[in-house]
């Protein structure tokens, strides 16, 4: 494969990914709000500080049991801006159509935006559509941009984490990664299988408003690449290992059997509707506390602590008495899942 190209592995959101970021992106657009490469930027104001970001959607299927590209896109852009704790104000919604697309899903697609819209709170303020001749696209891509409010005293990034913080993870992981593969080879994996896209910005705002000002250092949302790319890239961005518990880590019998059959890793499947919250340690309880009582909380876990090395590596402690190093995503194990 020639490195002239562009993979389906740089969209996987793992190391591939990462250095096309670092390699070509940053090299040309390199303000440092940017390069701080968090899940919204956060632009100071005058007496306020903004929130923006911006994301594309190109899932297959469109449709998927527990939401469908609409849902997930307004989801998707609500949850990047509560991660920085904003407080989000309105979104854009830009289409691209492929000739031929049905009238009927695409009707079905704005129904389902509109849905997530009146559900989450926040309206589309802005939009566009283009169409391109049959076989330039694969039916229907999605752009959204988010903008969003961030108080004076709130501040969230990968690089606030401190060793001795806990990692929480705000219920079981994989749902939406393992559901798209599912729809996609049109699998029966049993159970209750679905998408955990939802919008997370009332979990956010109740957790930051229950704790003590300042002991929320980050919050990020694992889609691409999963648990473990996220929390790699927490532990280079405030460079400090990470050390996590297995046995402590969140898991649908659907999933974790749906990955043994097929032979995944449910730490780097992708998820829509959890965050992970790196929380002084003194707070971790009751961090936990709030978080169980949200709505798609319920089993949200202590998963693991920033180490006392630098070392930024992230290492797991297993099932067997083991330590295992977890490294980021490396191929794309589920194409086009977001």
């Amino acid at each position: 494969m020639s490195p002239e190209t562009i993979l389906l592995d740089h969209g996987s959101g793992g190391l591939a990914s990462q250095q096309l970021i670092s390699s070509l992106f940053l090299k040309y657009l390199d303000h440092p709000v940017l390069a701080a490469l968090e899940d919204s930027a956060v632009i100071q104001n005058g007496p306020g500080r903004l929130a923006l970001t911006t994301d594309s959607y190109v899932v297959d299927p469109l449709f998927f049991p527990g939401g469908d590209i609409g849902s997930m896109a307004v989801h998707g852009t609500i949850n990047d801006l509560a991660m920085r704790g904003a407080r989000p104000l309105g979104l854009t919604l830009a289409l691209i159509l492929e000739e031929g697309l049905e009238m009927a899903v695409l009707e079905r697609v704005i129904a389902s935006v509109a849905r997530a819209c009146k559900e989450s709170g926040v309206p589309v303020l802005s939009g566009d559509t283009k169409v391109v001749p049959r076989g330039k696209a694969d039916k229907l891509f999605i752009n959204t941009s988010g903008v969003g409010l961030v108080a004076d005293d709130i501040e969230l990034a990968s690089r606030l984490a401190r060793p001795g913080d806990k990692i929480i993870l705000s219920g079981t992981m994989g749902d939406h990664g393992l559901t798209i593969m599912a729809s996609r080879a049109g699998l029966a994996l049993g159970g209750n299988l679905q998408s955990d896209s939802m919008a997370l910005h009332h979990m956010v705002a109740d957790l930051l408003a229950g704790l003590k000002t300042g002991s929320v250092h980050v919050l990020r949302d694992p889609t691409r690449g999963g648990v473990a790319t996220v929390l790699g890239e927490i532990a280079r961005a405030a460079g400090c290992s990470v050390e996590i518990n297995e046995a402590a880590l969140p898991l649908r019998p659907e999933v974790r059997g749906g990955c043994e059959l097929l032979g995944l890793d449910p730490l780097y499947l992708a998820n829509e509707g959890k965050l992970l919250a790196v929380v002084a340690p003194e707070v971790a309880d009751a961090a936990l506390e709030l978080l169980q009582a949200q709505a798609g909380g319920g089993e949200s876990a202590i998963i693991g602590t920033v180490g006392l090395d630098r070392s930024t590596k992230v290492t797991m402690q297993t099932v067997i008495g083991g330590t295992r190093i977890i490294t980021p995503l490396h191929g794309e194990p589920l194409p086009r899942i977001c």
